[in-house]
């Protein structure tokens, strides 16, 4: 789905122009709401178009629908491109830089002349930044760190990099005498893919100490703000964490607050709003009676809905959905039952199938399934025919060994060639319990040859899974070209499941896509992808990933136990 992040983007920078302009504050806001809509949506936007349904999208009415179809017919909007030539400004370089926002932006064209990163950079390392009204010296170096940050890729953080640093930190707080809890809130809460700064929420008899013991932590390296309820540090890493103490009474309103997104939040104040209470970060209120604010959930049941998961909390339909009972029951790390897809030194794993499969029966999984690169990628050291049945016999005999409590189930990760046919034979692919198919090759073709060619692999009979389905690796590699829907179709028709890859930099699929695919009722399996035996952990941030594209346990193909699976494969 190419065409939504090229439409996505060009509505972005539209939205950045348009508010630097300054005419029409009101349709920055409107492009950014159907920008939101575009990114999350389930569907190439190509198909919607077609449907003429763009309007049914939230957020896009008669006139966004119209630079949409436009975009879609010649590759531009013609507002886009004169607000390009009226405004010759790389404003979504610039806006990537933390802190630096639409009326910064226009503050620095105006009076400096700055228009892409360079500019900004000689701007502010001449001093000249600080000499602007409201600007100062102190954002003038915060700007020039966030140059070097977006210069190196870091103005996000991958969720599994931060997670390793902010959960040692959290505990730590914790510990700190007087405090009472401590969460941290914002799209690290909701389980996003990559996260921007960290928001933690205290609950603490004594917000000084706290303070103290935050500013004071062994990898900061620059405190930006210290006061009595808020402390900001940047760690040495480069990431940014917000540290507030919120009083007990509010700390419930708090945590929703920071958690929920922006289209949430504004959701969930119109509900408020029509029952004359008013909802913000201290509470929810009728005048000035507070009517709820010290537990999460009695923010919700005060609105007349049942308290919604933080992954969920994206304003794509799950209010709608609390309201109408329909609101599914996620799948938890506790359903998974083995993983499917794995691989070995064989291939191009770090460990031994022995030392894999005891990792695996370390984690109680009831089956699990070892599935090496075949012959075409031989950067990985694929395995040829003679070698996979060599491993075929290998694994008949672990199996019948009685060391591990678990079926080992024999699988392949096999490359989809150029045009469409597997890299191994059918006689040695029926062989196999679990067939994994990928494209690890010619990344770049069109959408069109590269539909054609993933439908045609699943065509062939012993496919069962295909694996990280769009390729991509994120902050690296964006997704190929590829249509789903078609790709959906034929995996329904000759039942193949999507993969869910947890690997954090892939998390592929997306979870609109996800959404999609169960809708079209496909199986999910949430595989690791693991190379070595501490990427089997990987599985919880597939969990994650999951339960964000509203995934149940009965979507997906991993929490069957080995008899149904078994029967599942067999098709």
């Amino acid at each position: 789905m190419a065409k939504n992040a090229e439409i996505a983007r060009a509505l972005k920078e539209l939205a950045l122009l348009v508010e630097i302009e300054g005419k029409e504050k009101y349709a920055a806001r409107a492009y950014k709401r159907a920008v939101r809509s575009i990114t999350s949506l389930g569907e190439d936007i190509e198909a919607v178009a077609n449907r003429e349904e763009l309007e049914s999208i939230p957020g896009i009415g008669k006139g966004i629908s119209k630079k949409i179809r436009r975009y879609l017919e010649t590759g531009s909007i013609p507002l886009l491109e004169r607000l390009r030539a009226r405004i010759p400004v790389k404003v979504m370089v610039l806006d990537s830089i933390p802190g630096v926002g639409p009326k910064t932006i226009a503050l620095l064209y105006h009076e400096l002349g700055v228009t892409d990163l360079d500019s900004l950079e000689k701007a502010a390392r001449d001093g000249k930044i600080a000499l602007l009204k409201g600007m100062g010296k102190k954002t003038e170096t915060q700007i020039i760190e966030g140059i070097d940050l977006v210069r190196s890729g870091l103005d996000r953080t991958l969720l599994a990099d931060a997670m390793s640093v902010v959960e040692t930190i959290r505990q730590k707080i914790q510990n700190v005498d007087g405090v009472n809890q401590v969460v941290i809130a914002g799209s690290y809460r909701r389980r996003r893919e990559t996260v921007g700064d960290l928001d933690f929420l205290v609950d603490a008899d004594d917000p000084e100490l706290v303070m103290e013991a935050f500013s004071t932590l062994d990898n900061v390296q620059d405190v930006l703000v210290k006061g009595p309820t808020k402390t900001a540090v940047r760690l040495k890493s480069s990431l940014q964490m917000d540290l507030r103490v919120i009083p007990t009474e509010s700390f419930g309103a708090g945590l929703q607050y920071f958690t929920g997104s922006v289209d949430h939040n504004v959701r969930l104040r119109g509900i408020a709003r029509s029952m004359g209470l008013k909802l913000n970060e201290y509470g929810l209120y009728r005048d000035e009676e507070l009517v709820a604010g010290e537990r999460e959930e009695d923010i919700y049941e005060s609105l007349g809905l049942a308290w919604i998961t933080p992954e969920l909390r994206e304003n794509h339909g799950e209010i709608d959905a609390v309201k109408n009972g329909t609101l599914p029951h996620l799948v938890k790390l506790d359903d998974i039952r083995g993983d499917l897809h794995s691989h070995t030194d064989q291939s191009d794993g770090s460990n031994t199938i022995e030392e894999m499969l005891d990792a695996a029966a370390e984690r109680e999984h009831e089956y699990f399934c070892v599935s090496d690169h075949t012959q075409s990628l031989t950067i990985a050291n694929g395995m040829d025919e003679e070698r996979l049945l060599e491993r075929i016999e290998e694994i008949d005999t672990l199996n019948t060994s009685g060391k591990w409590d678990m079926m080992i189930l024999k699988g392949a990760e096999v490359d989809i060639l150029a045009d469409g046919t597997l890299d191994i034979t059918d006689d040695v692919l029926a062989q196999l319990d679990v067939v994994t198919v990928s494209v690890h090759s010619r990344m770049k073709d069109s959408k069109k040859v590269m539909t054609e060619r993933v439908c045609t692999a699943l065509e062939n009979k012993h496919v069962h899974l295909l694996g990280h389905p769009t390729g991509r690796l994120i902050g690296k590699r964006a997704e190929f070209e590829i249509d789903l829907e078609p790709v959906f179709e034929v995996a329904k028709k000759n039942q193949v499941a999507m993969e869910l890859n947890a690997n954090p930099y892939r998390l592929d699929l997306n979870p609109g896509n996800l959404r999609a695919a169960i809708n079209m009722d496909l199986k999910i399996a949430i595989n690791t992808d693991a190379h070595k035996v501490s990427e089997l952990d990987y599985m919880k941030f597939g969990i994650f990933q999951a339960r964000r594209g509203w995934i149940t346990k009965s979507d997906v193909l991993n929490t069957m136990a080995l008899k149904d699976l078994q029967k599942w494969l067999k098709k």
